[in-house]
């Protein structure tokens, strides 16, 4: 019971079943290794826990953007309930260290894999809903996915810069632009990417971001915003 009590602590949570926050936490690989386990991995949970963050998500996405299209809607909450996402969220609650392993799946670094920390994660919300209901679940999980949403938003919008870059380069200039990764500094916490959106063999535009994906996305806007000007001076007919 210490191990439930320090996993409760650090995770901000108190259940009153303590059963169903060991079932949410015990990865099948534990099973295989402890026949004599009296409870169940966390696959069942796991199966609850994804269709709950489902519903939740959909939730608050409705209320909180009431211009959104379902179009929309629908490829926010995908972002947000996807593995990478939720083994993040998995991450910032320190939710890995509390997971029940087997030897070899611990040897091989199962405490950081994404899949297992994504499937704990949803394992957790399922096991916290059966304990406490929908409000309590919604107000663990609405925090976190508050916070991710900004994040998210910014890079969709962004994507759109890259994909119409992609459109108006191949259209005027038949090439497919590329990128390269000019430069990164800092430690690995807080690292600064520079990024070089090519067309062709010439830099069209530098972007700097916290991550590669979101240098080069800032790398597209400045260079579509030189080819939207190229094209339109090569529009423009010569007077002399």
């Amino acid at each position: 019971m210490g191990e439930l009590s320090a996993a409760e602590a650090g995770l901000g949570l108190t259940f009153r079943d303590k059963t169903l926050l060991q079932r949410a936490l015990t990865h099948r690989s534990y099973i295989n290794e402890n026949a004599d386990f009296p409870l169940e991995d966390n696959e069942r949970l796991e199966f609850l826990g994804d269709a709950v963050l489902d519903f939740v998500t959909a939730e608050y996405l409705y209320h909180r953007f009431p211009e959104m299209s379902e179009g929309q809607l629908t490829s926010l909450r995908a972002a947000l309930v996807r593995t990478e996402t939720l083994a993040s969220f998995a991450s910032e609650i320190g939710l890995g260290q509390h997971v029940f392993l087997g030897r070899g799946e611990e040897e091989n670094g199962g405490r950081t894999r994404l899949a297992i920390l994504c499937d704990c994660y949803e394992a957790l919300v399922g096991a916290l809903y059966l304990d406490q209901g929908l409000e309590a679940t919604k107000s663990f999980v609405v925090r976190v996915i508050r916070l991710a949403v900004p994040r998210i938003l910014e890079g969709e919008a962004d994507k759109d810069a890259k994909s119409l870059l992609q459109e108006l380069s191949q259209k005027y200039r038949r090439i497919t632009p590329t990128y390269r990764t000019i430069s990164e500094r800092g430690p690995d916490h807080a690292k600064e990417f520079t990024v070089a959106a090519m067309v062709g063999r010439e830099t069209y535009g530098l972007g700097v971001g916290h991550s590669k994906q979101v240098a080069a996305q800032a790398a597209a806007r400045a260079a579509l915003t030189r080819l939207e000007q190229e094209v339109l001076g090569e529009a423009v007919p010569d007077e002399s």
